[in-house]
């Protein structure tokens, strides 16, 4: 391979990957958001309450078992009264009020009621019915009959597969009047689904709420008639939230994991049916593993990406082996867009596909090209992070930062996201294309990559190009600005731009005596040399989220530039050297 101060070349592309961001920017459509607020108001009618009557059962068929345990810890506190989520903690008599006072997250964990993991995992079913019975009594009061968020398509799956699943915690009562409001809601809010499930948001909510479908028509006497139909519009959901390279439509390793987690439990729906899951559904866990893996780093944790923060290692692993499916990680999404690198101890993994649009993804980043790099469980360069699945909320502020193209591990032109962050946090127009070549051998891996999301402002096309050998000691890469055809040459001249490697934590950096690269100490020994070539280096400070949702202080690399009428190009490379 040559050195970093000339170009990076091999034998790349077999074959092009070229990826679209199809649907661009949109969110809903106004006919589609017309459509949600008339059926809104029908919900609300006399009519439709009477759609909603018919045989109520006495009780379920069987009682499924959830594959997946629930944090003790949570638990525990409820057992002393306390429910805690997303950093909102709320006093269990204060459950009902808190149902429209306390912040959006809550109320989702709440409404969807599934704290009855968590509080299984810390109570026999004995003390745990103590709990969770007054609970449930509390909500059916306050929401027997329609209310927007409460039953919200999404939440109502929950609610029914949590209270069917956690049978024994809210329906141990000798009250029959109490059980039959529990029956009859999950019956009620069925019916409801049958009819409002069109209206769920696109992806994993759309999803929840057919699985709560699904479980009603097994475990509810008499449901057996409607189960092909269910079934089949299950079927076609999952199929348009999960892609065929086991990626989903979010792009979102956390959304990966939250649905491999749901199939396991409908999994568990079908065999306390004693009945062979659905085909569909065991195709789907199968496809869905490989791409999960390939995006997990070498400490067990994700790359974060487009929102999702970096789960947790026990629970990665534990939904991997659950599902049973013995496979490799992808290396290379050809619908996701993951470019995942490996040699030796070293993982590399690349965003190379292009943003989710805004009506899958409330949490997309604007960090297209953007790489993570480990160093067996070390991290050596990252992204600063993602919100989803923290603990506590971060500031709003430090929130949409993370969004920003600056956040990520990649080149920044004219200091502008290479996709536009609206002010509601959703993605506007930017990254439309992402084209990307393969070539591995003997020696190593060799990924190029292109975006365009600089072409419609400055004229100039993104080009990122990595190496990795084979022993994974030598990671190195070429980032070039290039006029795009059909673009005025004069408008990508004189344009600043940054290329950023935000380190991992606990990483020290110190520049060289000739000011063109740095020496990395890593906290497990390792030393890695960086070395750029045709542009500036500086050593800055720098964020990163941890998995517990506190920000660390880093630092970066930052290398810069700026652009003439042909573009720019900077080499650069990642050697150990201990």
């Amino acid at each position: 391979m040559s050195e970093p101060d000339d170009k990076l070349t091999g034998d790349i592309a077999p074959a092009e990957q070229r990826l679209t961001r199809e649907g661009g920017d949109k969110g809903l459509s106004l006919s589609e958001r017309l459509s949600g607020a008339l059926a809104l108001v029908g919900y609300k009618s006399a009519l439709h309450k009477l759609r909603l009557h018919g045989k109520f059962p006495l009780k379920l068929i069987t009682v499924p078992k959830d594959p997946i345990p629930g944090d003790a810890a949570i638990g525990a506190a409820l057992v002393q009264g306390q429910l805690r989520h997303g950093g909102a903690n709320v006093a269990a008599r204060d459950f009902a009020a808190a149902l429209t006072t306390a912040p959006p997250a809550w109320r989702d964990w709440a409404h969807g009621f599934v704290f009855l993991r968590d509080l299984a995992a810390a109570a026999n079913r004995s003390a745990g019915a103590k709990i969770a019975e007054p609970l449930a009594a509390a909500w059916v009061e306050a929401y027997s009959e329609f209310e927007a968020e409460s039953w919200r398509p999404d939440l109502i799956g929950k609610r029914i597969l949590f209270w069917t699943a956690y049978a024994p915690y809210v329906l141990a009562s000798t009250d029959l009047v109490y059980r039959s409001h529990i029956l009859n809601h999950i019956a009620r809010g069925s019916r409801h689904l049958e009819r409002a499930i069109d209206k769920a948001h696109d992806g994993l909510p759309r999803l929840w709420a057919h699985a709560g479908l699904l479980a009603a028509n097994l475990l509810i006497p008499g449901g057996d008639a409607r189960l092909a139909k269910t079934e089949g519009s299950f079927e076609k959901a999952l199929d348009q939230t999960l892609l065929p390279d086991g990626g989903v439509v979010s792009r979102s390793p956390l959304d990966q994991l939250e649905l491999l987690e749901l199939l396991l439990l409908v999994q568990a729906l079908y065999e306390s049916r004693q009945l062979r899951p659905a085909d569909f559904v065991t195709a789907a866990a199968t496809r869905l593993v490989p791409g999960l893996k390939g995006s997990v780093m070498g400490d067990g944790l994700f790359a974060p990406m487009h929102g999702g923060s970096l789960g947790s290692a026990e629970r990665i692993a534990r939904a991997v082996e659950l599902s049973g499916v013995m496979a490799r990680p992808a290396r290379t999404g050809t619908y996701s867009g993951v470019q995942r690198m490996t040699g030796g101890r070293t993982v590399i993994v690349l965003d190379a596909g292009p943003p989710p649009i805004a009506r899958v993804s409330a949490n997309a980043h604007a960090g297209t090209l953007g790489f993570e790099f480990s160093d067996g469980a070390a991290r050596i360069v990252v992204a600063c992070g993602g919100t989803m699945g923290l603990p506590r909320p971060l500031p709003p502020e430090l929130a949409s930062l993370l969004a920003t193209s600056a956040a990520h591990s990649t080149l920044v032109l004219g200091d502008v996201n290479s996709t536009r962050l609206r002010d509601d946090g959703s993605l506007g127009r930017g990254v439309e294309e992402v084209v990307a070549n393969r070539h591995e051998s003997e020696e190593g891996v060799w990924v190029e990559a292109c975006h365009d999301g600089y072409a419609r402002r400055y004229g100039l096309l993104h080009h990122r190009r990595l190496y990795l050998s084979a022993d994974g000691l030598d990671f190195r890469g070429e980032d070039a600005l290039e006029p795009a055809k059909g673009k005025s040459s004069r408008k990508g001249a004189g344009h600043g731009f940054d290329i950023r490697f935000h380190l991992g934590n606990g990483i020290e950096a110190a520049p060289t005596a000739d000011g063109q690269g740095a020496l990395l100490q890593v906290m497990n020994g390792a030393l890695w040399q960086f070395k750029a070539r045709g542009g500036r280096l500086a050593i800055d400070e720098s964020l990163w989220i941890d998995p517990d949702g506190r920000p660390a202080r880093t630092h970066q690399l930052v290398v810069s530039g700026d652009t003439t009428a042909e573009g720019a190009s900077i080499n650069w490379s990642f050697k150990r050297a201990r």
